[in-house]
C-alpha cells in the first residue's frame, strides 16, 4: 500500500530509474557477447651476469683407500684394531691360527735336511769313485809294465826256441804269459772307463740332489712365508675404515684374497667422484674450482677444484655418465668416506649482458602449424631457430598492438637455467617477452609454456 502511494507519486522519476537499469542490462548482454581478448604472461628482458655451470651428485672418498687382504686361509685368532683406528705401516692388524703353517714349516725343513744330506752323500760317493779311478789308472800303469816285460820276454824266448836253444814248450809258455798280460791290460782298461762311467753317473745324481736342495728350500721358503702372512700388518699409515671379519671367522683365500680391512691413506684430503652426464662433459675443464653440498650440513657450502674426467663410462638405463673428481681439503676430518654431495661445477661466465628468461625461449603459442610456419616467414625466422638450434638460434615472440604476437630470431649464448645470454637478435633491454598464455577466459590462470611441436 505504501508502495504504491510512493509509486503514484513518483511515477516519472521511478520509470526514468526502471529504464537506465534496462538499458544497462542490453548494453551488458551485448559486451558479454564479444570474445574476451587473449591474455599472455611476459618477462622483462634483464641485463646482469650469467654463470653457466653443471650439476652433478656424487660420492665422497678418501684419496687412496688400501684393501688388506689374507692370502691365506684360517681361523682368524686375534683382531688388533677396528673401524676407525688409526694405523701405522707395519702395524699387526689381526692374526690367523698359525699351527697348520707352523706344521707345513717343519716337513719342509725336514725335506730340505733330507735333500742336502743326499747331495753329502753323493759328493762322498764322487770323492771316492775319483780314488778309485785313480787306483784303476795306477793299475794300468803296472799291466802295461808286465805286459812290455811278457812281450820282451816272449820275443827272447821265441828266438831262442827258433834257434834250438830252448824247446818250443817254453816258446809256447812265453807266448801264452804275453797274452795273459794284454787280457789283464784290456780288463784294466775296462775296469777304468767302468769307474769313469760311475763318476759321470754320480755327478749326474749330484745335479739332481742340488736340485732337489734348491725345491726343498723354495718349499721351506713357501711355507716360511705363508706362516708370515699369517701376520696380516697395515701397508700404510691410516684409518681403518672398514673391518670385514670377526675373532673365530674362517677366511678362505682361495681365487682371491679376501678383504679383511680398508685403510684410507689420509682423511684430510679427499675426493669427490661427481657423475657429470656426457653432454657436459665437454664443458668441464681440469682446474676448474666447484662447490657441494652434503646432507650433514645442509647450510654449509664446500669448495674443491677439478682434477681430472675419468674416462671408464657408466652406464645405466641408457644414461652415459662419466666421474668427474673433485679435489678438496677436510683438515678437520667433517667430511667422511661415503657421503652424498651435491656438486656446481662452473663452465663460463659472462657479465655484464642482456639476458633472455628461458621461460620465453621454451614458449611456442598455441597455433595451428600452417599459421606459425607464415608468421616465421613473414619475420624472417630461419628453421633453426625452430628445429636443430644450431649456433645457438632460438626463436622468442612480443605481443604487439592490438595483441597480436610477433616471432623474434635470437642467437644466445651461456645460460644458468634461468636466464640465456643474449648473442645476438632484435630485442633490448626491458623488452617483455611472452612466457605463457591464458586458458579458459576472464579471470582464468596463465598456462606454462608448451614443450613440443605447434597445435595441428
Amino acid at each position: 500500500m505504501v508502495l504504491r502511494d510512493y509509486y503514484e507519486g513518483h511515477r516519472t522519476p521511478v520509470l526514468a530509474i526502471a529504464g537506465s537499469i534496462a538499458a544497462l542490462a542490453i548494453v551488458g548482454w551485448a559486451m558479454r557477447g564479444r570474445p574476451d581478448p587473449q591474455q599472455y604472461a611476459t618477462a622483462r628482458v634483464e641485463q646482469g651476469t650469467i654463470t653457466s655451470a653443471v650439476q652433478a651428485t656424487g660420492t665422497i672418498n678418501p684419496l687412496t683407500t688400501v684393501p688388506v687382504g689374507s692370502y691365506v686361509s684360517g681361523t682368524v685368532k686375534y683382531i688388533f684394531a677396528d673401524f676407525n683406528t688409526h694405523v701405522e705401516s707395519g702395524q699387526v692388524l689381526a692374526l690367523i691360527d698359525p699351527q697348520v703353517y707352523d706344521a707345513q714349516v717343519l716337513q719342509a725343513r725336514g725335506g730340505l735336511d733330507n735333500a742336502v744330506a743326499n747331495q753329502r752323500n753323493l759328493e762322498a760317493s764322487i770323492t771316492a769313485q775319483e780314488a778309485a779311478i785313480k787306483t784303476n789308472q795306477a793299475n794300468i800303469e803296472r799291466l802295461k809294465a808286465a805286459a812290455d816285460y811278457a812281450r820282451v820276454n816272449a820275443r827272447r824266448t821265441l828266438d831262442l826256441a827258433a834257434r834250438g836253444i830252448l824247446p818250443r814248450d817254453q816258446a809256447d809258455l812265453s807266448q801264452s804269459g804275453l797274452d795273459q798280460a794284454d787280457a789283464q791290460l784290456r780288463a784294466g782298461d775296462a775296469q777304468l772307463n767302468q769307474s769313469v762311467a760311475q763318476l759321470a753317473q754320480l755327478r749326474a745324481q749330484l745335479d739332481q740332489a742340488r736340485a732337489q736342495v734348491r725345491a726343498a728350500q723354495g718349499a721351506l721358503d713357501l711355507a716360511e712365508t705363508n706362516l708370515k702372512f699369517c701376520t696380516i700388518t697395515s701397508p700404510i699409515d691410516g684409518t681403518v675404515v672398514a673391518r670385514n671379519v670377526t675373532v673365530g671367522q674362517s677366511v678362505a683365500a682361495s681365487l682371491q684374497a679376501p678383504v679383511v680391512f680398508s685403510i684410507a691413506q689420509d682423511l684430510t684430503r679427499m675426493q669427490l667422484y661427481a657423475a657429470t652426464d656426457e653432454s657436459d662433459t665437454g664443458n668441464i675443464k681440469i682446474g676448474t674450482e666447484a662447490t657441494f653440498q652434503v646432507d650433514a650440513f645442509p647450510t654449509e657450502t664446500f669448495r674443491g677444484r677439478v682434477s681430472a674426467i675419468r674416462l671408464n663410462a657408466t652406464t645405466v638405463q641408457n644414461v652415459v655418465t662419466y666421474n668427474t673428481v673433485i679435489d678438496f681439503e677436510n683438515p678437520d676430518g667433517r667430511l667422511l668416506p661415503g657421503e652424498t654431495a651435491y656438486a656446481t661445477i662452473p663452465t663460463g661466465e659472462v657479465a655484464n649482458v642482456v639476458k633472455i628468461p628461458n621461460a620465453a625461449i621454451r614458449f611456442t603459442p598455441n597455433l595451428s602449424t600452417d599459421t606459425l610456419k607464415q608468421l616465421y616467414r613473414q619475420y624472417d625466422v630461419p628453421p633453426s631457430a625452430t628445429s636443430s638450434h644450431a649456433g645457438g638460434s632460438q626463436v622468442v615472440w612480443m605481443v604487439e598492438a592490438g595483441g597480436k604476437l610477433r616471432p623474434v630470431a635470437l642467437r644466445v649464448g651461456l645460460t644458468d637455467y634461468t636466464f640465456t645470454q643474449l648473442v645476438s637478435g632484435d630485442v633490448r633491454l626491458g623488452d617483455a617477452l611472452v612466457t605463457g598464455e591464458a586458458v579458459g577466459g576472464e579471470n582464468s590462470a596463465i598456462a606454462p609454456p608448451r614443450f613440443g611441436g605447434p597445435r595441428r
